[in-house]
């Protein structure tokens, strides 16, 4: 009985410090301008566990570094979702994209085509 209780807490004990502390992840993100990052960011910075979050415009590429002890890419790609911003695999809610800001509209072509440098 005690061998099996010591290699129960080998166990719990290898599986705990198995998480990262400092997990690096990426993930494509759709949005469309400055407020769309702010809001992004902001969305995967209010998760706990998040320490860096960091959205490209240009890219839609968000890279993030986190507390596998605390979050998931799971959580925070929800906490995306529910800020309105579409994830690769996934589309946000009707609701929640109809809270972003008009400008940030990034399903909508007229929108994209404002967004446009002027002479493309």
């Amino acid at each position: 009985m005690k061998k099996i209780l010591i290699i129960a807490l080998m166990l719990t004990g290898t599986l705990t410090f198995a998480q990262n502390k400092n997990a690096k992840a990426s993930m494509e993100v759709d949005g469309i301008c400055g407020m769309c990052k702010a809001r992004i960011e902001k969305a995967c910075l209010n998760t706990k566990g998040v320490k860096f979050a960091t959205w490209s415009v240009e890219t839609h590429e968000l890279k993030l570094i986190f507390d596998e002890r605390k979050t998931n890419t799971e959580i925070i790609k929800n906490q995306v979702l529910a800020a309105g911003h579409d994830v690769k695999d996934e589309k946000a809610t009707d609701e929640a994209y109809a809270q972003v800001h008009a400008c940030c509209k990034y399903r909508d072509e007229a929108v994209i085509d404002d967004h446009e440098p002027q002479g493309r």
